[in-house]
């Protein structure tokens, strides 16, 4: 598992109206690879509303469509359900998302 990986989960939140959703691995690397078993995670929505926390994802990240990625929503989920790998967002998309999660964080 590494930073920047998409899984798609099943119910990854209780209250989510979707059966699986997309998430994008957010936790910092270290994180990632120690012992702690849950890391956070960004959903991917498909609605894009333009907010400057969204970062717009889709075919050329090796999704089925466009959407985006919600900066704005962080979930900590289980490792143990992160299984169902998707694709991984290349450097520079990552550096958008770096970005649009210091807008989200106000930091």
């Amino acid at each position: 598992m590494k930073r920047g990986d998409l899984y798609r989960v099943y119910k990854g939140n209780k209250n989510d109206q979707k059966d699986y959703r997309l998430y994008l691995v957010v936790s910092r690397q270290d994180v990632i690879d120690n012992q702690f078993p849950t890391v956070i995670c960004a959903p991917v929505r498909t609605k894009y509303g333009g907010l400057s926390s969204q970062v717009e994802v889709g075919i050329d990240e090796g999704l089925k469509h466009d959407c985006a990625v919600y900066c704005d929503e962080l979930f900590s989920l289980p490792k143990f359900i992160l299984t169902n790998y998707i694709s991984h967002l290349p450097n520079i998309k990552m550096e958008e998302v770096n970005s649009a999660q210091r807008i989200a964080l106000a930091v």
